[in-house]
């Protein structure tokens, strides 16, 4: 297989130190042990944080990155300043509640974006350094989601694999992100974007069309010149380990302790990280309504609790530990006594063999997230429960709960759901607990980690190649090269679209009029000392082009090349136009305009217009899929044609199109050198007029078939003014 880089926040590695010296140990569980096994098929590098090294000596620190080189790992050193802003600042104080949906924990003031930015760009660079032909690049999680398109940026061709473990929320949540933009852009750097559930895919795409403007169609999202595929891959665990740790001897004796201490008592058990988004409060919470409620059960069950430290640096997760503690102390106060308290609250981290004695020993297993990426400790109780026993409680809220239907469903948000699904779990019968299981253990174990990582890096294996993007911006030296050429030339044509080349798009048309710095530009175009002829060739009614630009000594032409004024001339057609085969079509347009908010109909002369910029982003391009195909049809004998252009389906007559101007410009002037620049599907019929001689410039992205390419009207204005 392909040498394989992983790209990760943390490496997979424990760094300590003490008075005996430094060690380096691999870390176990989770997405270490998933990718371990490709990581060393491969031959490959590992790279990331190894956590905090900045204590140590010299001599340490030397040794330490030694051991991390012989583990096959690249670190990625951050100070103390980045890990506090774009660690847990940005990533754990930002993205973390905004994905997991809530949005009273994100600060008010957000700052951090500037450190996120720049540490994502020290992961790409470390990528880049590493990088040889034909690796295969995975990078992970919401704390590198930039890390693909910086790296698709450096290294065109590269495969890249990006996989987010947290939930992508719905867009109208994800919307209120001020950077989601860069953000759906840095993901999309990727060949294959991979996620837990195919909600959360959906979340994305619906995403990727309200805020890139983008189109989605399955599993493909055609984005700057590339098709990037996104896929569902639903994350397992060690299975094999779980088993083996349940059955071993020592496992077994202190689930027996564990039972004897009980004395009898039913266990419901909790294990999660001190994470607000677990619902460990809400359980709290549910156990004490349900002690409240059935006074029998007092003394009959306890909840085990473990609280695995987490994040103890931001303020949120400081605040909640001290309300989860306080709301513990108030359970037990209420209903615990001299010899047992219904709450075993529990702060600290435990071993792999001390969590899965304490799975074996659960009558009732708690896993209820107000909203979890996947939540493995569900599918780590099924795997440890090799004696075929024991009940799951699973969040609706929770990626697993879309593998996992054998659990008992409950809504965290409702406390009474939640009694009555504990109720339901002591009582069960024990055929019924041990059907469910049987179930589970089937799915968990034919869906196990190595799995997973085997099926996302095989599909990324196998996608094609990315090519270079072929709507780049053509480069400084091309562009200079170009304007020597015509500075040379003893005259020039210029032929100049208006919205998109000389003025950016505007949501509202009408709020495109030019600025003063424009109109002087094409002003002093005019005053080259080689013999000039500017030429203004929009879809504009003539009526806008002469009141915006009607006072320069330019050519100005409108609809497409419709109507034509040249200079010191009245406007005039440019063919002869026809506007009988309109009438039908304004009861269509306007039955569509009614059904979508935010549409408009522009009608000019030669055409007409029916325009959903403003429309919503999912349901307008429906619309106008539906009366682009509509109108194709009833007009198929018409002499009309129907394009569907950027956010736009125009019906126009026949014959009219931007490239009669380009005949019409030739004839006038006959000039040494002729320059088209425009950015939309119209002018394509300018730049195939053009004479063998003649050079098209298209400006932005999208399929063209000019030589060079300008990012944007900013790009187009500095080569004009190059020209003077």
């Amino acid at each position: 297989m392909p040498r394989l880089l992983l790209v990760s926040n943390r490496l997979p590695v424990t760094v300590k130190a003490d008075p005996r010296g430094v060690t380096v140990t691999p870390s176990a569980g989770g997405l270490a042990t998933g990718l371990s096994g490709p990581h060393r098929r491969s031959d490959g590098l590992w790279i990331g944080w190894p956590g905090d090294v900045s204590k140590l000596k010299p001599e340490q620190l030397a040794r330490v990155n030694q051991e991390l080189t012989d583990l096959k790992t690249v670190p990625v050193q951050l100070s103390a300043s980045e890990v506090a802003r774009y660690y847990e600042g940005f990533s754990n104080g930002v993205l973390w509640p905004l994905f997991h949906y809530l949005l009273h924990r994100i600060p008010i003031d957000a700052h951090d974006w500037d450190s996120y930015r720049r540490v994502n760009q020290r992961f790409a660079e470390a990528v880049i350094a590493q990088y040889r032909e034909d690796d295969l690049i995975w990078v992970h999680d919401y704390q590198l989601t930039l890390v693909p398109g910086m790296l698709r940026k450096a290294l065109p061709r590269a495969k890249i694999g990006f996989f987010l473990h947290i939930p992508f929320p719905a867009t109208d949540i994800f919307r209120i992100l001020p950077w989601r933009e860069e953000i759906l852009d840095g993901m999309l750097g990727a060949d294959l974007v991979g996620f837990h559930t195919y909600g959360y895919l959906r979340h994305f795409a619906k995403s990727i069309v309200r805020t890139l403007d983008a189109s989605f169609s399955i599993d493909r999202v055609p984005y700057q010149g590339r098709t990037i595929r996104l896929g569902v891959f639903p994350m397992g665990i060690d299975v094999a380990a779980f088993e083996k740790l349940a059955n071993d001897e020592d496992v077994i004796a202190q689930v027996t302790g564990m039972r004897e201490q009980a004395k009898g008592q039913q266990i419901f058990l909790g294990v999660d990280r001190l994470d607000y988004t677990k619902g460990i409060q809400r359980r709290l919470l549910a156990m004490e309504r349900l002690l409240e409620r059935e006074p029998r059960l007092r003394g009959r069950v306890r909840l085990v609790q473990v609280a695995v430290p987490s994040r103890e640096k931001v303020d949120a997760y400081a605040s909640f530990r001290r309300e989860l503690e306080e709301t513990v102390g108030r359970i037990n106060g209420a209903y615990g006594s001299v010899g047992q308290v219904p709450i075993h609250y529990l702060y600290r981290s435990f071993s792999q063999k001390q969590v899965t004695a304490l799975y074996r020993a659960a009558d009732v297993m708690l896993v209820t997230p107000l909203r979890d990426g996947m939540n493995l400790v569900a599918k780590e109780f099924v795997a440890s429960r090799t004696d075929g026993d024991g009940v799951l409680v699973l969040s609706e809220f929770a990626g697993a709960f879309a593998e996992l239907g054998e659990a008992i469903t409950v809504n965290p948000h409702d406390l009474d759901g939640m009694v009555a699904a504990y109720k339901h779990a002591l009582r069960m019968p024990e055929e019924e607990r041990r059907s469910r299981m049987r179930t589970l253990r089937e799915r968990v174990q034919r869906h196990d980690v190595h799995r997973w990582a085997d099926s996302f890096i095989s599909k990324l294996e196998h996608l094609p190649r990315a090519e270079p993007l072929g709507d780049s911006p053509s480069t400084s030296a091309e562009i200079e090269d170009l304007v020597e050429r015509i500075r040379e030339a003893p005259s020039l044509a210029l032929l100049l679209d208006y919205d998109g080349t000389l003025a950016p798009i505007e949501r509202v048309p009408e709020l495109a009029a030019p600025t003063k710095e424009v109109k002087a530009l094409l002003a002093s175009l005019t005053h080259r000392s080689q013999p000039t002829d500017v030429n203004v060739v929009s879809g504009r009614t003539r009526e806008s082009l002469q009141e915006w630009l009607g006072d320069l000594p330019i050519s100005l032409y409108a609809e497409h090349g419709a109507w034509g004024h040249e200079q010191g001339q009245s406007w005039v057609p440019m063919r002869e136009l026809h506007s009988e085969w309109k009438t039908s079509l304004r009861t269509i347009l306007n039955d569509f305009t009614d059904r979508t908010p935010g549409s408009r109909i522009e009608e000019k002369w030669a055409s007409i217009a029916w325009h959903y910029r403003m429309a919503d982003a999912e349901f307008g391009p429906l619309q106008a899929r539906e009366l682009a195909t509509y109108l194709t049809d009833i007009l198929s004998n018409a002499p009309v044609e129907v394009i569907h252009g950027h956010k736009v389906v125009e019906i126009r007559q026949q014959g009219i199109h931007k490239g009669i101007i380009v005949d019409r410009v030739l004839e006038r002037a006959q000039p040494a050198f002729v320059l088209a620049i425009g950015d939309d599907r119209t002018d394509e019929d300018m730049f195939r007029a053009l004479p063998p001689s003649g050079v098209a410039i298209h400006v932005g992205k999208g399929r063209s078939a000019a030589t060079y390419r300008l990012a944007d009207p900013a790009a187009v204005s500095s080569l004009l003014r190059a020209l003077i």
